[in-house]
């Protein structure tokens, strides 16, 4: 497979836009020409200075006219500012000719993808031809210390250049002028090796190795002599390396495990250890698990990046098996859904690295709402929610405007798809329209947050799905995606496929029959089984999808299955090897937390106190919740401080003095917060925040949960108290669960790390039938 270049702006001739509909004329020559200089590559999150010149063209550039500079939706950029030259992004615009000019920044003034827009209105004269607008971002002559990059990398940020010359409002993208500068990984702040979690003795395997910058950007400035620790013999793995990447990683393949055991590998620079990567469960066994993140688009639609360097990232950076690319159907052109098809066969490698075909049908909530699309081939003609942003009319008479003309069109051809509920701008209404044949799991956690109600919500209408994590990342980042400092909330999350090959068949067979798992970003070793105390009958799709009823006598049952029994009650066994300590497992059906395993006890407690906040607004696209706090311990003082789910380094998260931590942050959905190891036991602790307050003596804080419910949707601050050392990060257990004597008895777990990460098991589907 070849590697991907990430460098160079998307094709304009693939992204899906409008324009106007009328223009000044056809001659180029009359809207005038646009040159940006620097175009030499700027460091994430740096200042820099970039200076834009217009020369006005043959029609001229009348009064109350003006020129646009239009960016991409997906930024994190500094906003230009007009009105204090001495801070930061800073930016002026001087004329050649008459009068002056005026700047209006919005940052939503635009048609997507280009809302952000910088308007430079020509005011009190006109301009000839040949006259200059020179526009200075990041103008540095007043004090300013220049214009703030964005936090991700990417092959070119784009400078949109549009101009109404006759003062009408209709601006007219200067034909031939793709402006951009692109923007590179700074320094190595971190380092990362990713293993898989489950494979078989013998079993070939890869293990990758990057080095991040400060912003979660793979970063080519890492050089070093890098040793290697594994804990179980690997063939073929070296016991030292050279690490200088051409391409910002590294992937050793061919990698085995001869004899069952737990793998994980050190890796150290100077006899340090800087990262460890792992667990991966060596043993005998039907399955293996393959890590996918199948939910991002780039920047031929609404995100940034290219389709190839999305791939290149997937695969390479990453270290993913499988991935799909999913862009907003409304905003995809002809051009572009063939140019993807040709790239998901060009690229996909069975047995390596799976890529399925897809979209994402992005009709309203109101019929439907967000639903991923994966075929299992190419060429299968896509029906969109509707044309929104598509000059091109072709296929319109296809277009599927409800979830409900979806699925009927889907029957109606015998499509080979799957599909998934998802919460993103416009969440899933699963209340709408549900066809098990179909949609056969939900999203409930991405960059945009966390979301366990669009799975317990079906529960009551006898919804049977299973569980996925992606990043719906519009950075081009998928499998490693940072929120970086804009509106997502949270790291991007990932689907552990539980099936025998890594390729589409076995793909789409883990997909259909719910065997996976979903996590915030972690890669943990997760297995969850049912033990039945007589044959009961498995179905292999869900039996609500007839004509697909082939059934199974069994004594046992993994995530996902569904299973017809008289039992009364059955015995469930989990196994969890996890990348850091394992806080608490909650084991559940349907909605209800039967028990809460902790690999610790109320004796095992130290000095350590956990400070949570968690929720969202809301389940629209608004569903951000802003959270101003501040911490205080009295009667003891803090000796070590830790966060939790930090992703935004902007942010303020921090210790002030001795007895107090202050924040500023974001939450949508998910959780984030501290810990604090305090010098002795007693005192108080007062916690104020925007959305409530909590007040309680540290001598009642134990292994249960303190908890403030502070309205909005699941919003809550929580505080309990941990070990003081780190937990441990293996945990077996088995349980009687009792089942409901009729109904759906749904059997799941949730899992949360030390470090703040969560993973959810598809759930066992046991159902009894009255009589």
């Amino acid at each position: 497979m070849k590697t991907l270049s990430p460098y160079g702006p998307v094709r304009r001739d693939l992204v899906g836009d409008n324009h106007p509909s009328a223009t000044p004329g056809e001659d180029p020559a009359i809207y005038g020409t646009a040159t940006l200089q620097p175009v030499t590559p700027v460091e994430a999150r740096s200042f820099h200075t970039l200076k834009l010149v217009y020369v006005v063209g043959s029609l001229g550039l009348d009064d109350t006219g003006a020129i646009r500079i239009a960016w991409r939706l997906v930024s994190d950029s500094g906003r230009p500012q007009t009105v204090d030259p001495a801070v930061p992004n800073f930016v002026s615009a001087t004329s050649s000719g008459d009068g002056r000019l005026q700047l209006k920044y919005d940052v939503n003034g635009g048609q997507r993808p280009w809302n952000e827009t910088l308007t430079v209105y020509q005011r009190g004269g006109y301009l000839r031809q040949g006259d200059e607008i020179t526009v200075i971002f990041g103008d540095t002559t007043g004090g300013s210390p220049g214009m703030l990059a964005q936090t991700f990398a990417e092959g070119g940020r784009e400078f949109r250049i549009m101009a109404d010359v006759q003062a009408t409002g209709n601006f007219v993208e200067l034909p031939d002028t793709q402006l951009a500068v692109p923007i590179v990984a700074g320094p190595p702040q971190s380092w990362h090796g990713v293993l898989p979690s489950l494979r078989r003795p013998g079993e070939t395997f890869h293990f990758g190795i990057k080095a991040e910058d400060k912003w979660g950007n793979p970063t080519a400035q890492a050089k070093a002599r890098l040793t290697l620790h594994p804990s179980v013999p690997v063939e073929g793995l070296p016991e030292e390396l050279h690490y200088e990447p051409e391409d910002r990683a590294m992937t050793l393949e061919g990698l085995r495990v001869m004899e069952p055991g737990l793998l994980r590998i050190g890796i150290a620079i100077d006899g340090r250890t800087v990262a460890e990567a792992g667990p991966l469960v060596v043993r005998e066994g039907e399955v293996a698990g393959y890590w996918g993140d199948l939910h991002g688009q780039t920047g031929e639609t609404v995100g940034t990046n290219t389709v190839e360097s999305y791939l290149d990232f997937a695969r390479n950076k990453a270290f993913l098996d499988v991935t799909s690319h999913q862009a907003n159907d409304f905003q995809i052109t002809p051009d572009f859904w063939a140019h993807l098809n040709q790239l998901t066969a060009e690229y996909d490698e069975p047995g390596r690295f799976t890529v399925f075909p897809g979209y994402e049908w992005s009709g309203n909530t109101a019929v439907g709402g967000d639903h991923n699309v994966f075929f299992r081939h190419e060429g299968r003609p896509i029906r969109r929610c509707s044309h929104a942003l598509l000059e091109d009319r072709s296929g319109i008479e296809t277009d599927a405007h409800t979830l409900s003309d979806l699925f009927h069109a889907f029957r109606q051809t015998d499509e080979d798809v799957v599909v998934y509920a998802h919460v993103g701008g416009r969440y899933a209404n699963i209340h709408y329209d549900h066809d098990p044949l179909f949609e056969t799991a939900v999203e409930i956690h991405s960059a945009w947050g966390t979301f366990e109600w669009i799975l317990t919500d079906g529960f009551d209408l006898g919804r049977r799905v299973g569980i996925v994590c992606n990043s719906d990342g519009h950075k081009g980042r998928p499998g490693a995606s940072y929120p970086g400092a804009s509106v997502f909330g949270a790291y991007g999350g990932l689907t552990c496929f539980l099936t025998e090959e890594n390729d589409r068949d076995w793909i789409f067979k883990a997909q259909r029959r719910r065997h996976h798992y979903g996590t915030t970003g972690c890669r943990m070793h997760m297995d969850v089984r049912v033990a039945l105390p007589q044959l009961s009958t498995l179905y292999e799709r869900n039996p609500d999808a007839e004509p697909y009823t082939a059934t199974y006598r069994t004594g046992s049952a993994m995530m996902g299955d569904i299973v017809k029994t008289d039992a009364s009650e059955v015995e469930l066994a989990v196994e969890i090897c996890a990348h850091a300590g394992i806080e608490r497992v909650e084991i559940r059906n349907g909605v209800r937390v039967l028990e809460t395993i902790r690999p610790y006890t109320e004796a095992d407690l130290g000095d350590r106190i956990r400070v949570l906040w968690s929720g969202a607004e809301y389940r629209g696209r608004g569903r951000n919740t802003n959270w101003g706090g501040r911490a205080q311990f009295s009667g003891t003082t803090i000796s070590r401080f830790e966060t939790i789910n930090r992703w935004n380094p902007d942010m303020l998260l921090e210790q002030r003095g001795s007895d107090t931590v202050v924040w500023k942050s974001v939450t949508t959905g998910n959780f984030m917060g501290f810990d604090a190891w305090l010098s002795r036991r007693g005192g108080h602790l007062m916690v104020n925040t925007n959305h409530g307050n909590l007040s309680l003596d540290l001598d009642a804080v134990g292994l249960q949960d303190v908890v403030r419910e502070a309205g909005g949707l699941d919003r809550k601050i929580r505080v309990f108290r941990l070990p003081d050392q780190e937990l441990k990060r293996e945990l077996t257990f088995r349980r009687t669960v009792p089942l409901k004597p009729t109904g759906d008895n749904p059997i799941w777990i949730c899992v949360t790390t030390e470090d703040g990460f969560q993973a959810w098991s598809s759930p066992v589907y046991l159902f009894r039938q009255a009589g």
